[in-house]
């Protein structure tokens, strides 16, 4: 996910700032910028092997692939051409069942490189907790950690999560407490406090001043979906196209035209696979050059750069990537 923030947008301040100690703030303002409420429930879209969304906004262009389906991994390269940013991420969820609730663990790996400035952040992902009773409900929690070996700087936030009783009596507190430190010396240089869904601020331990990091609804106000610069461009892999019939019956309530179109989509990968099995074919990814560990799971972008794409937001302020 890429948002601006005050007309500016987020991943580029990451790298504009002067300071280190300003840009880690920055990461830390765009890391808690891709929390999002999550929406419990059935949803109608489920993501195919090789689907692809490729959209820019701006100085930003992102790329994402599906690159597995079972188990689902999902890789992502962006590009902010005028910061000279990279970011690249891959990621895949473990479940763990705890009775009450199930946990997702997200697993992979998350860098951003500021080429300009040579530095190179590694960032994790919190667990995402669905919760069955008394509602269903599905909501971020646990650690996220932003380190950088280049300014020996790291950033470590716990997102807290809601007790029983509190889910209960209709509470909604997503809360966030950390801090900024050296990495060598373990001192820490600033608190770190607030909402992730609404305001987040950082208080100088030195000084004592106390500044607001983040405001999510200045943030997120105003999104939109992207338009089409240019139908000839466009991958058949787009998610756009892939899951075009769908949603056409979705907008016009013609829910047996959903679902038979959602079939099609299904029935077309089983097909695929049948089809691989029997040649003893290997799916290869369009875009990412894909390891497997173990578990774990890597990604290497085949190009150095995400170019321009035929899906464009806009507006300054829109969130591209999800």
């Amino acid at each position: 996910m890429i948002y601006s923030f005050g007309g500016h947008d987020l991943l580029g301040e990451c790298s504009r700032r002067d300071l280190p100690i300003e840009r880690l703030k920055s990461v830390v303002a765009w890391n808690i910028s891709k929390l999002r409420p999550v929406l419990f429930g059935q949803a109608p879209y489920n993501p195919v092997l090789g689907e692809t969304h490729h959209v820019s906004s701006g100085h930003i262009n992102v790329l994402i692939e599906r690159v597995s389906h079972h188990p689902p991994v999902s890789a992502l390269q962006a590009t902010h051409e005028e910061e000279n940013i990279d970011v690249m991420w891959v990621q895949h969820f473990i479940p763990k069942f705890r009775g009450a609730y199930v946990e997702l663990e997200v697993k992979g790996k998350r860098v951003m490189k500021l080429q300009s400035r040579k530095e190179t952040y590694d960032m994790n992902q919190p667990r995402l907790v669905i919760r069955l009773v008394p509602v269903p409900r599905a909501d971020w929690a646990g650690k996220m950690k932003i380190k950088c070996p280049e300014t020996d700087l790291e950033a470590e936030l716990h997102l807290v999560s809601d007790s029983f009783i509190e889910r209960f009596r209709g509470n909604n507190n997503r809360a966030v407490k950390g801090k900024i430190s050296e990495s060598s010396s373990g001192s820490k240089l600033y608190d770190i406090f607030g909402n992730w869904d609404r305001t987040i601020s950082a208080k100088n331990l030195k000084t004592g001043e106390v500044e607001v990091l983040y405001y999510a609804n200045e943030s997120i106000s105003g999104l939109k979906p992207p338009t089409v610069k240019n139908l000839k461009e466009v991958m058949e892999s787009e998610s756009a196209m892939v899951w075009s019939e769908v949603s056409e019956g979705i907008l016009n309530k013609d829910w047996e035209r959903a679902r038979e179109a959602k079939k099609a989509v299904e029935e077309k990968q089983r097909k695929s696979l049948k089809q691989r099995e029997v040649s003893g074919e290997s799916w290869v990814p369009q875009h990412f050059s894909v390891v497997k560990n173990g578990k774990d799971w890597d990604c290497t972008p085949l190009q150095p750069t995400v170019p321009r794409a035929p899906l464009v937001i806009t507006e300054a302020h829109e969130d591209i990537m999800n």
